[in-house]
């Protein structure tokens, strides 16, 4: 009996201790995570005018969908989206393989296509900002030496979106690469050999063996992926001001920005920040309901 209390008060001394850790994690998590957003969503049924707070219902709502800026805000979004995907889902993913195919200096190659997630966003930002100078930027420089016509880069409402696009994707697609590399590295050789035997080529080995054993991998990424470059804020912040020429670089994220600090409207903030958590996540529900039928 008494080996049995001794073995008893051992566990209950071992499920506190991890149960206590657990709950510092829920209530950092709660505080940090859940607590902002549920004052999000109440905060964007209130208004708040010299300190004094009243409820207003969908009036936030309404003020923002009359704001011609939120619909040029969500087609940039938008835009920024699918160049990301066009750049940045495809290139890292197409670097994976190379590095995959070399023998000789892989190491030194990961460290450097990691290299730019290693470095601050900002000095990444800014050294691109430099790059794109029309002056003095190497981007003209080196279009000049090759006797190419120069461009405004982020000057230009026609480039300046593009040229976020590139600076994005060269500054996240490390993680991507690393992970792509990684599954890469569990396919089985002998699916290789028996396509090889079957006389695929090179395209046909991607499209028939890596790309069907990194489908979970791939789509993981690809729904990270869309959620993150619509959130996307640092960028055109740091390179065009967030609004860009003509307004071709405003984001949703930085109308946010602007309806609280610039405007001091936290009522239409939260409203517009409700209305993209609203559908992110259903556009997430979906889409992992559609991978599952898909299996």
């Amino acid at each position: 009996m008494a080996a049995i209390n001794v073995s008893l008060r051992r566990k209950v001394r071992q499920n506190l201790t991890a149960h206590g850790f657990l709950i510092g994690a829920v209530l950092c998590f709660g505080y940090f995570s859940w607590y902002p957003m549920v004052r999000e969503i109440v905060m964007s049924f209130q208004r708040t005018r010299r300190g004094r707070t009243t409820w207003v219902g969908l009036d936030n709502l309404d003020h923002i969908l009359q704001d011609p800026a939120f619909w040029q805000a969500w087609r940039n979004t938008l835009l920024f989206t699918v160049l990301a995907l066009l750049f940045g889902f495809a290139v890292p993913f197409l670097v994976a393989i190379l590095l995959n195919e070399l023998r000789h200096a892989r190491s030194y190659l990961r460290i450097l296509v990691y290299l730019p997630v290693m470095m601050p966003p900002v000095a990444s930002v800014l050294l691109f900002k430099y790059f794109y100078d029309p002056g003095h930027g190497l981007f003209n420089h080196l279009l000049a030496a090759l006797h190419l016509p120069t461009s405004a880069w982020l000057n230009s409402p026609d480039t300046a979106m593009v040229s976020v696009v590139i600076a994005a994707t060269w500054m996240n697609m490390g993680g991507a690469t690393l992970i792509y590399l990684a599954a890469l590295q569990g396919i089985p050789g002998e699916l290789y050999e028996a396509a090889e035997l079957d006389g695929a080529g090179l395209l046909r080995r991607i499209w028939y063996v890596t790309v069907p054993q990194t489908r979970l991998i791939l789509s993981l990424l690809l729904l990270l992926q869309i959620v993150a470059t619509m959130q996307v804020f640092v960028e055109p912040y740091l390179l065009t001001g967030g609004n860009g020429p003509q307004g071709s670089t405003l984001t949703v994220v930085h109308l946010i920005y602007q309806y609280a600090f610039n405007f001091n409207n936290y009522g239409s903030a939260s409203a517009l920040g409700l209305v993209m958590l609203l559908l992110l996540a259903g556009f997430s529900g979906l889409y992992v309901r559609l991978s599952r039928n898909a299996d």
